[in-house]
């Protein structure tokens, strides 16, 4: 077939008539050999290094969602990156931020989106936001091989539910296992202060331009007690990555906006070092 395929310069009648909505399956079926969790590693002794991200928050407000993330990437005590990209929209409704290994998690985003791209191509309709989150945990599973010798990707999804007309968040762990959260979430090494500031900021009526400082907030303060989370560098110009997902679809801040904002957070701070405080009742 392949020795016709370069003689006729045709594709063979499988690619060109799809028996499944899954760009996955279809993968799988006819080169099973490009996904990423089927790879073999060569084999190692201790830790493998490589470039992690790290710190992914998201916030929800009335209308859509917030997502955003730092722009550092760590190798072992190293800084490997200082303005790695961590957040990309799946599609016109939905956005993934990365946490883990860099590079796996950036070819498993890119996958993603095209799942979601060949699903609406074939159905000639787009997933639920449902069924992206569990097209998602399906491929997460898949990477479990690397994940149990220290190649995990944990992701943060948000998106715009247009059937419920409000945005929505999940999280994963390493085996596929998929959580809604509700008002806010965070994932990556910092995940545990950024949740504190988020569980002290969110409030069920941000707008749009709260919610957007409420999640540069939890990324300083992640950035105060981990040193793997980057905060705003604004001697560098490098801020986070925020975006916004509404009815309208996906939007991502400009950077003179989160620059805006970042250094607004950065003003506060110089006055409140913890940050805005929250009322003890």
């Amino acid at each position: 077939m392949e020795a016709n395929t370069r003689s006729t310069g045709r594709l063979p009648a499988a690619f060109l008539t799809p028996g499944s909505s899954s760009f996955m399956d279809f993968l799988s079926e006819h080169a099973p050999e490009q996904l990423p969790g089927n790879r073999p590693l060569p084999p190692v002794k201790g830790a493998v290094e490589a470039p992690h991200g790290t710190t992914i928050v998201a916030v929800t407000f009335p209308g859509g969602v917030v997502l955003a993330g730092d722009r550092r990437a760590t190798m072992g005590n190293m800084i490997a990156q200082r303005d790695i990209e961590k957040v990309f929209p799946a599609d016109e409704y939905s956005a993934v931020g990365i946490a883990g290994t860099a590079g796996l998690a950036v070819e498993m985003v890119r996958l993603f989106q095209l799942e979601l791209e060949h699903f609406e191509k074939v159905e000639g309709a787009q997933l639920s936001l449902e069924g992206k989150a569990n097209r998602l945990s399906t491929m997460i599973r898949g990477n479990l091989g690397m994940a149990m010798q220290g190649l995990a990707v944990i992701p943060l999804f948000a998106g715009y539910d247009v059937g419920r007309d409000r945005g929505r968040i999940f999280s994963y762990d390493v085996t596929g296992g998929r959580s809604e959260e509700q008002g806010f979430a965070a994932v990556g090494s910092g995940s545990v202060f950024a949740r504190g500031s988020l569980k002290k900021l969110h409030r069920d009526d941000l707008s749009e331009q709260q919610a957007a400082t409420v999640v540069v907030q939890a990324l300083y303060d992640a950035a105060d007690d981990d040193s793997a989370t980057g905060g705003p560098d604004l001697v560098r110009r490098i801020y986070p990555v925020v975006t916004v997902i509404t009815e309208d679809g996906f939007r991502r801040l400009t950077e003179e906006e989160v620059a805006e904002i970042a250094r607004s957070v950065h003003d506060g701070r110089l006055q409140s070092p913890n940050g805005p405080q929250a009322p003890v009742l």
